[in-house]
């Protein structure tokens, strides 16, 4: 018996959204009927939704005058509920029961919370019911903000351990040029030692979301680093899903790389949680970057920034500064410090709880 998918769908901004702003209810009808097609064949999913701001523009008339930040909080506060009234009542007519979670940043930051997080997520699927996963713009201030809906669907991916991340744009995926001139051609498939793709990518945001293709596909090489498949497509195309499930979706493909473990799939999202910085020797380099998987030890490191608790996320450097990689403190600062460049001490950092950035 074959073992059931783990998608992660994120449904973008443009695609919920028309022309005027508002928000589109024949196309989320639409994907909603998609969706179930794919929990009908047995996959298990969740559902990563932009549009709340949509449906809060919808809802409510807010005087020009106002600061864009409270603006975008009193959509998303009023637009989450319609958003998920709306998917609650479409779902409903088919027969799935839908959950609602609204995270920020900090909510990944911190292990116990993430697998809180993933628990509650894995429970809801167990059960048959969707869970409809947003940001919580109401609480979060911009420095405190996902990039854009793809990185909070790429943690959650990482999180529930997904087989595939699909994220739904309002084009075909990554073209040679400007997707809209005759001349570009869709790039189906991005191999894993692909680096980088930015000469064919606009930097230009999308008109309603915050990200643009440029951080897509970072967000979805990130993924695909950790094993994850990762397709990029057009939400706004009729029977985009159904096309995905018989293979024969026009899309861009990014080829995974071999499955990390969970603990290493969190930390590999950390770069922007972490709360102290270690230096490290070249010997205690040449020791974590060899073929055998080794702990970072006190007697490695030189010296020590910042201030964290047993379990925070640190960055590891190189004597020159160079990012190394990340991982999780197995104690204090104030007890690192005390230890700072002895023999015989308990690892600062278990080779479990070790993620090394890719420098070839």
């Amino acid at each position: 018996m074959k073992h059931p998918s783990t998608l992660v769908i994120k449904i973008g901004s443009n695609v919920l959204t028309q022309a005027d702003g508002l928000p589109d209810l024949g196309r989320m009808e639409h994907l909603v009927g998609q969706i179930m097609q794919l929990l009908k064949a047995g996959n298990k999913l969740v559902l990563v939704s932009s549009g709340a701001v949509a449906f809060g523009r919808q809802a409510v008339t807010i005087p020009e005058k106002l600061n864009p930040i409270s603006k975008r909080q009193i959509w998303a506060a009023t637009g989450q509920v319609h958003l998920i009234e709306a998917y609650q009542r479409l779902f409903q007519i088919q027969g799935q029961s839908v959950a609602q979670i609204l995270v920020t940043k900090e909510d990944f930051r911190d292990r116990k919370h993430f697998l809180n997080m993933k628990n509650c997520m894995e429970g809801l699927m167990q059960q048959n019911i969707l869970p409809i996963v947003n940001e919580n713009d109401t609480v979060t201030i911009t420095e405190l903000m996902f990039t854009d809906n793809d990185e909070l669907a790429s943690l959650t991916a990482a999180m529930v351990n997904a087989d595939s991340l699909i994220l739904l744009s309002n084009v075909d995926g990554i073209f040679t040029g400007n997707p809209a001139d005759p001349d570009s051609k869709l790039i189906e498939w991005v191999s894993s030692d692909t680096k980088d793709l930015s000469e064919y990518i606009s930097a230009a945001k999308s008109s309603f979301g915050r990200g643009g293709m440029l951080t897509k596909f970072s967000t979805a090489k990130k993924s695909a680093d950790l094993g994850i498949n990762v397709i990029i497509a057009n939400g706004k195309r009729d029977g985009v899903l159904e096309e995905y499930l018989s293979g024969k979706l026009a899309c861009t493909h990014f080829e995974p790389k071999k499955k990390k473990q969970a603990p290493k799939k969190w930390l590999a999202h950390g770069a922007q949680y972490y709360k102290g910085e270690v230096f490290i020797n070249e010997g205690a380099k040449a020791s974590l970057t060899s073929a055998v998987i080794r702990s970072l030890l006190p007697v490695g490191v030189t010296r020590i920034e910042g201030e964290f608790s047993k379990g925070d996320i640190l960055l590891i450097r190189d004597e020159k500064g160079i990012k190394i990689g990340l991982g999780r403190a197995e104690y204090s600062s104030k007890s690192a410090v005390e230890k700072l460049g002895q023999k015989n001490q308990k690892a600062l950092i278990h080779y479990d709880y070790l993620y090394l950035f890719d420098h070839d």
